[in-house]
């Protein structure tokens, strides 16, 4: 993240630009005709009838780290990654409950307007819509083919309300880096892992296929955002991002021990303390990965970041992530003392 701190510039005054000049009305209408040409059915075009194939992992070791446990046997390691992909889909069903919601307030700004941008705006919700439904129906199946006794911890609803507490910037800025990461993720691990059960792997061919156009417009739309503020607002919505990325932590550590706790419960054996300890420390490590520095890591997030803030502002994200790999780095360190 230190590039944040690094490669910012000022940004310019607002009175400078028009929409016009941020955005261009073609990417509006690309999006719009690539969403109506990859439109997909949860039913027809993913699950197919299909059911999840236990026999093999959900989530690909680059993303779950649970190569990195030593003492688990490879049939535990398989579960391992069945929790962590039933969580990582949980996940996403989560914040897309936001995303929708925020994507449709937002969308105010171009009824009256440009009626390709809010028809690339409506689409976009539709689809977050969709991808809710998705991630509903697999919680569903995992429920019949894994133990009893998984919990997911956070409340759409709850963790909703709290992120649309905060300003419009911060929100958009969060959906940009969840939207990029999730790209990344499956180009950089899930697409090439062919040992992953070929239902989950799909589910995220599908869920990727759309995400990459709602990162385009979640760029447009956080730069025409970006655009009206003013210094002074536009500070305080680099702090409510801060607080987002420390609210996105919390949770994240919630969900990692009930993970843990549900993994060493259905494992059918003992372990050590110090084992225990360690499982739990990669999990969260994981989950640290997964929903956090995987994003802010992004050349593409950071660029578009970068083009909007200070080198004072870029800095407090930046102590603000390293507070938090600290922490990690610390836990860590007291499990394998």
């Amino acid at each position: 993240m230190e590039a944040v701190a690094e490669a910012v510039v000022e940004p310019v005054a607002v009175s400078n630009f028009t929409p016009a000049t941020i955005v261009g009305r073609d990417r509006y209408a690309k999006v719009v005709e690539v969403s109506k040409r990859i439109r997909w059915d949860i039913e027809r075009d993913v699950i197919r009838g299909r059911d999840f194939d236990f026999g093999k992992k959900f989530l690909p070791d680059g993303l779950s780290l649970v190569n990195e446990i030593a003492f688990v046997t490879p049939a535990e390691r398989r579960f391992l990654s069945q929790i962590q992909g039933r969580t990582y889909a949980n996940v996403f069903g989560l914040v897309e409950r936001f995303i929708g919601a925020k994507v449709l307030e937002i969308s105010k700004e171009h009824w009256l307007g440009d009626q390709i941008a809010l028809e690339a705006l409506v689409r976009f919700t539709d689809e977050e819509l969709k991808h809710q439904e998705m991630f509903r129906r697999l919680e569903r199946m995992a429920a019949e083919g894994m133990p009893a006794g998984y919990e997911f911890k956070p409340q759409p609803n709850d963790v909703a309300n709290a992120v649309l507490s905060k300003s419009t910037w911060a929100v958009l800025g969060l959906t940009l880096d969840i939207e990029l990461f999730t790209q990344a993720h499956y180009r950089a691990s899930i697409e090439p892992d062919a040992e992953l059960s070929a239902l989950w792997k799909d589910v995220f061919l599908f869920h990727w296929k759309e995400e990459t156009q709602h990162a385009i417009l979640d760029e447009l739309e956080w730069k025409r955002e970006d655009a009206r503020l003013t210094a002074a607002q536009r500070d305080q919505a680099v702090t409510d991002l801060i607080e987002l990325v420390a609210a996105v932590d919390g949770i994240v550590q919630a969900q990692a021990t009930a993970d843990a706790d549900y993994f060493l419960l259905q494992a059918g054996r003992t372990f050590s303390t110090a084992e225990q300890q360690a499982l739990r420390a990669t999990v969260l490590k994981a989950y640290r990965w997964q929903f956090i520095f995987s994003g802010v890591q992004d050349q593409r997030f950071l660029e578009v970041l970068g083009s909007m803030i200070t080198a004072e502002q870029g800095a407090r994200i930046h102590a603000a992530l390293a507070s938090i790999q600290a922490h990690a780095t610390n836990t860590t360190a007291d499990m394998s003392a």
